[in-house]
């Protein structure tokens, strides 16, 4: 749920008598909410905050309640799977969610559309072609046959067709290098070197993913969240269940809600679009800089700003129903202690000359305030010139931005600490027991009985990807810069933060990136070559990523008792076409579109690219010494590594020393302290909103009303993605193609001009007024 769409809040809170669907055989006190269980040994309070409700391991369920509640503990062994409409439907939904993506994403309000929606939208294409395709089989040996409808449209073909999908969900990143080097600094790149970036690091952290697997999926603890989401709808989707006295099946559910959905993002989407943030404290002061400073939701604090729209609220943190409520709560102290309490302390405080600035920017500046000429430090060997630097003087941020940082630094160093005494034991268990058969959990139980892929599969991906990354690097260093050692030490780091990372997302449905300790070290050990510097950034992180989003996929397919050699090959299929049509769509559209990543221009901004560019500018062209280290402004920025690894270290021992105060058990510092690692491009409206869709949803319905959440929750979440998407993409086809907009006050994102006016004395910036009051 989410603030944005109110409409349809009591959708939610409906009760529906009880229906003949078959839900999973969990144990009688599962149905039950927590605070009517006789025997329960913690306070109602304290246990419905808490994090998965573990069982008793040998109990025929997941020990997890929210899996126990969602996953059927049923197989089906003889279902068709490589299809051939699993191949046509699954290859047609990849290149479909590609193009989109890559197209929507360099719009100002960039509109991600998630698998959700291509695992609705083929459940009629599967049924027509089951329907009216041939039955034929065409050829039969003793080990297969070959048919174009091998009957019914089964949920096994459309688990891996959504597979393909995930693979043309959300973005390529290393897009944001081809983008950087061909838009921003205006250099030569060709679509060949592009490509290998693109693949290799889409496909590089597949090797490492697989060596983690008994880490990471096997074990029922690791839940991973945001896959139930999928596994409700595919339920939902493909199990009959009679439509209750007076209520509504969950089919029925979802189609109200998705017409609800579908029908609202008109409003947000064309014709109110300041909808996304309502901040109607600039309203109340229209001349006043710090009044905006304090009301905008996209530019400042956000206080009393309300946003009314699901693709802002969404896009940054994922669906806020998917989260755990005790993951919620962690993000929400986070955000409140760095966007209310230590953001505005320094702001007023002037500290780093704050007042210099914009409040909230991922800008780069001069002394005065004004926009940093970046192309006048670059010589014509596309290197670093310190004498120009030095006659423009030292590069300047925005006090948020430069904290931003120093939040990286924390929830990284926290991160590791925390994994490390909270779970190191269970993974010294696990790396024993793996060697064993040991096979506790239901699903694990049920999925041992299809052959598994080979480790050495997984080795040979990762010492081909691994070899073709250094022949690049080497070979076309002129365009990449980056020389050999540079890719050895990136998948170094990827590899050692993939376990600690994972484990987090596992659990949280929340992880930090490495994104910016790969570009703090790179820039250290090789500063002046901006390329080499997001080159390695992009083989460090998203190499790391990819085996996050690998590996969750495995559990995906894991619930679903999908074959995992058929796994393997729908997720590498699909990744390699991913990347052949993200890059071409944003080759397509850097070389038709003039204004493309320009500022001035009113659609094409690129947000996310803008930040990527800057990070580039700090950490590879000037580095971080210059701004982080002895020779830069910003040296106490690094207290932040020793401050994040301290912190979990004070929570576990208060969980030694009271080992009875079950809350303590509940803070995540690196979930905590990296809460507002989506800031910026995100915003404070995002924040608010989804914390608070987080608390209706995770900790009001889960616990007063945990039947309707079991049958509802996850649908609605789906249903909204997909009713969002399916508006997004009409509005454009219909209207954007065609450059048909409205102009009126109610387009205007925010309503707050004067948001990122600097309000120190003597510092003047086009467009804003003097005074500060």
């Amino acid at each position: 749920m989410l603030l944005g769409e109110v409409a349809w809040l009591p959708l939610l809170f409906l009760t529906f008598p009880d229906s003949n669907f078959q839900t999973p055989n969990f144990p009688p006190h599962l149905t039950h909410s927590h605070n009517t269980h006789p025997h329960h040994p913690h306070p109602p309070m304290e246990q419905d905050l808490r994090a998965p409700l573990i069982q008793h391991p040998h109990n025929d369920n997941s020990p997890i309640k929210q899996v126990a509640l969602t996953v059927p503990t049923t197989d089906d062994p003889s279902l068709p799977v490589l299809t051939f409409r699993m191949w046509v439907l699954g290859t047609f939904s990849c290149v479909l969610l590609s193009f989109l993506n890559q197209f929507f994403w360099y719009r100002t309000e960039p509109l991600s559309i998630t698998a959700i929606s291509a695992q609705i939208a083929v459940v009629p294409l599967g049924q027509l072609m089951a329907a009216k395709v041939t039955d034929r089989v065409f050829f039969k040996g003793s080990w297969c046959e070959f048919t174009m409808n091998p009957g019914p449209f089964n949920v096994k073909e459309h688990v891996l067709i959504t597979i393909f999908a995930n693979s043309g969900a959300g973005t390529v990143y290393a897009i944001h290098v081809v983008t950087g080097v061909k838009i921003f600094y205006k250099q030569h790149m060709s679509f060949f070197v592009s490509l290998i970036v693109v693949i290799t690091t889409q496909v590089l952290g597949f090797g490492w993913a697989g060596i983690f697997r008994r880490y990471l999926v096997e074990p029922a603890e690791m839940w991973w969240p945001s896959n139930l989401v999928q596994v409700s709808l595919f339920r939902a989707l493909h199990e009959k269940e009679k439509r209750p006295k007076g209520g509504v099946t969950r089919t029925q559910f979802f189609l109200i809600a998705f017409t609800c959905s579908f029908a609202y993002y008109i409003f947000p989407g064309y014709l109110f679009q300041m909808l996304t943030s309502l901040s109607w404290v600039c309203w109340i002061f229209p001349s006043s800089i710090m009044a905006q400073q304090v009301g905008s939701g996209l530019h400042g604090l956000g206080i009393g700003a309300i946003g009314l729209d699901w693709s802002s609220i969404s896009a940054y943190l994922g669906s806020p129903l998917a989260s755990p409520w005790f993951a919620t709560a962690n993000v929400a102290v986070g955000f409140f202690l760095v966007m209310y309490v230590i953001t505005p302390l320094a702001y007023w405080f002037n500290v780093y000359n704050a007042k210099n600035f914009p409040f909230f920017s991922d800008g780069l500046f001069t002394a005065d305030g004004q926009e940093y000429n970046i192309t006048a430090i670059i010589d014509s060997n596309f290197h670093f010139d310190d004498d120009a630097y030095q006659q423009q003087g030292p590069l300047h941020l925005s006090t948020f931005f430069a904290m931003t940082y120093g939040v990286g630094f924390a929830a990284l160093a926290s991160m590791v600490v925390h994994v490390f005494l909270f779970h190191g034991s269970e993974i010294w268990e696990q790396s024993k027991s793996s060697f064993k058969d040991k096979k506790v959990d239901i699903h694990t139980r049920l999925m041992s009985k299809y052959k598994q892929v080979p480790e050495w599969w997984f080795w040979c991906i990762l010492f081909v990807n691994i070899s073709l990354s250094i022949f690049t690097c080497e070979y076309y260093n002129e365009q990449l810069q980056l020389p050999w050692w540079g890719v050895v030490l990136a998948c170094a780091i990827a590899i050692f933060f993939t376990l600690p990372i994972g484990i987090l997302t596992a659990i949280t449905n929340q992880a930090p990136g490495l994104n910016i300790i790969t570009e703090y070290i790179i820039g250290y050990i090789y500063p002046g070559y901006p390329v080499a510097n997001v080159c390695f950034k992009v083989y460090g992180y998203i190499s790391m990523t990819q085996a996050v989003t690998f590996l969750q996929d495995f559990k995906l397919g894991h619930y679903m008792k999908i074959p995992p050699r058929s796994m393997f090959m729908a997720q590498i299929v699909g990744t390699l076409i991913a990347a052949l049509v993200y890059l071409c769509t944003a080759w397509w559209l850097m070389e038709t579109i003039p204004d493309l990543c320009d500022s001035s221009s009113d659609v094409w901004t690129c947000p996310s690219d803008h930040v990527f560019y800057d990070a580039s500018v700090i950490w590879g062209l000037i580095g971080p010494r210059k701004i982080f280290g002895d020779q830069g402004a910003y040296t106490m920025i690094n207290w932040a590594f020793l401050i994040g690894a301290i912190t979990p270290v004070l929570v576990w021992l208060a969980h030694r020393a009271f080992p009875d105060q079950h809350w303590i058990t509940l803070i995540n510092m690196p979930v905590l302290i990296g809460a507002t690692g989506s800031m910026p491009p995100a915003t404070a409206v995002n924040y608010t909103a989804w914390i608070f869709v987080g608390f209706l949803s995770g900790f009001v319905m889960f616990r007063y009303k945990p039947e309707v959440w079991q049958r509802h929750n996850y649908v609605l979440s789906g249903a909204l993605d997909a009713g969002l998407a399916f508006m997004g993409v009409l509005l454009y086809l219909c209207l954007g193609l065609e450059d048909i907009g409205l102009y009126w006050w109610g387009n205007d994102l925010d309503g707050c001009p004067y948001a990122s006016c600097p309000t120190a004395p003597g510092v003047f910036v086009e467009g804003c007024p003097l005074s500060a009051f």
